[in-house]
Order: C-alpha cells, then sequence, then structure tokens
C-alpha cells in the first residue's frame, strides 16, 4: 500500500517519517505509462517488508515544489530516504529484480534491528546496551539522560550531564541538560524568579546559567520566553 503525498505534507509524511523507518519516494504523473508499470511492483516488494520500508508517491504535476526539490527531468524517479536524507535512487522503469535489490539494500542489518528493539524498550538496562556499542548515539543517549534526570541529585545527573557532551549539541540537548542542572522539581511559575535572576545575569555565572535553563525547560512555545531573552539580551549586552 502507498501513500499519496503532496507539497504540504511531504515534510511530515517523508522527511519527519525517513527518521523512523526508510522511505521510498515514488514521482510519477498521470500520463506515464512507464510509471504505472513500476507502480505496482514497488508496491509488491514494499509491501512484503512489513511495513519496515514505507512507500509514497508523489504526482510531479500537481506537486512541483517536492518535483523540483528532486531536480526530476524524467520520471518514474525514485529516491529512497532514511533520516532525512536521499540515500539511494534511480530513473526510469525497472525489472522487478532490480526492485528487490533496491528495496533490499533499505532493510535493516540484524544489528540495526537489534538497536531499534532495544531502543523501542527504552529501559536503562536496554539503553545502556545500545550505548556500549555505540556510545555516540544521539537517540539512545537522549533517552538515558532523560531517565537519569528523573532519578534525582547526585551521580544520575553528573553522569546524564557527561552522556549529553558525547552528541551535538541540539534543542533537546540543552532542554534535558537545563532538567539535569535545575533538578527534576521545576516549577509550572517562575517569573518571579526570572525576575530576580535579572539584576544577577551579568555579572554572576551561576545566576546566568539558572536563568537560561529556566528558559530551557519552559521552551519556545511558552509565551514567556521570547519576552525573557529579549531582557537578558539587554542586560549582557
Amino acid at each position: 500500500m502507498s501513500i499519496d503525498v503532496t507539497d504540504a505534507t511531504f515534510p511530515t509524511d517523508v522527511v519527519e517519517r525517513s527518521k523512523q523507518v526508510p522511505v521510498v519516494v515514488d514521482l510519477w504523473a498521470e500520463w506515464c505509462g512507464p510509471c504505472k508499470t513500476l507502480g505496482p511492483i514497488l508496491e509488491q516488494v514494499i509491501d512484503e517488508t512489513g511495513g519496515k520500508v514505507v512507500l509514497v508517491k508523489v504526482d510531479v504535476d500537481t506537486n512541483r515544489q517536492t518535483a523540483d526539490a528532486f531536480q526530476v527531468q524524467s520520471i518514474p524517479a525514485v529516491y529512497a530516504m532514511k533520516d532525512g536524507k536521499v540515500v539511494n535512487g534511480f530513473v526510469g522503469a525497472q525489472s522487478e529484480a532490480k526492485v528487490r535489490e533496491f528495496v533490499a539494500s533499505l532493510l535493516p542489518t540484524e544489528e540495526e534491528a537489534t538497536v531499534a528493539s532495544l531502543l523501542a524498550a527504552g529501559d536503562e538496562a536496554s539503553l545502556r546496551q545500545v550505548l556500549d556499542a555505540e556510545p555516540g548515539h544521539e537517540q539512545a543517549v537522549l533517552a538515558l539522560a532523560e531517565l537519569l534526570v528523573a532519578k534525582g541529585e547526585g551521580e544520575p545527573k553528573a553522569e546524564a550531564l557527561a552522556l549529553l557532551g558525547r552528541i551535538p549539541e541540539s534543542a533537546d540537548t540543552r532542554r534535558v541538560a537545563a532538567l539535569a542542572r535545575l533538578g527534576v522539581d521545576t516549577r509550572d511559575d517562575v517569573t518571579d524568579e526570572l525576575d530576580g535572576l535579572l539584576d544577577r545575569v551579568k555579572d554572576d555565572d551561576d545566576a546566568r546559567q539558572r536563568y537560561v535553563d529556566l528558559l530551557e525547560v519552559m521552551g519556545a512555545d511558552d509565551p514567556r520566553t521570547v519576552g525573557y531573552r529579549k531582557q537578558l539580551t539587554a542586560r549582557l549586552f
């Protein structure tokens, strides 16, 4: 079974989904004869993976933005995406044998399947097992750090911060690190504390760090965050 994707749904149905499972993008058009020959083959072979690979179809006539992004010059054009990136592809109708070879190259190895199973389990022992094999696995690092932060102060908190140092900084790492430094007992209404810290942020490193951490925990969606960030900038500069 395939999913019809549009320019509007491409970021969610393809880019984001490809971070969980390989996605094959079939760029086609109603008038294209070879597309109609290739389409059923793609669908049959990918259906046989039992959900380990997902097929999406993009009509290039009505979704020019996506077609242009792939620089489509001829159809059918088929591309495979993993982790938000194109990893393989071909242009033109192919035999079933070639399609099977293409799809097989996207299936997880035994090791990848084991890691996926451990990540899905999500408990501390499973996550540590992933990191024993791949110390810099970003998803496992973040998940384990969050579990350790939930344990509270002391060694778990220190270990969480050390783990986060293994992977590139991101909004997620900043949020979890902030939780580790603040502790799990963070209040919903931190307005009074933020107001009190403002006069100290310029000359007090600890006050500045706590102020920034509180904003990270509040998150960008909190309507107060932008205003407090502007006030921080004004005090520092």
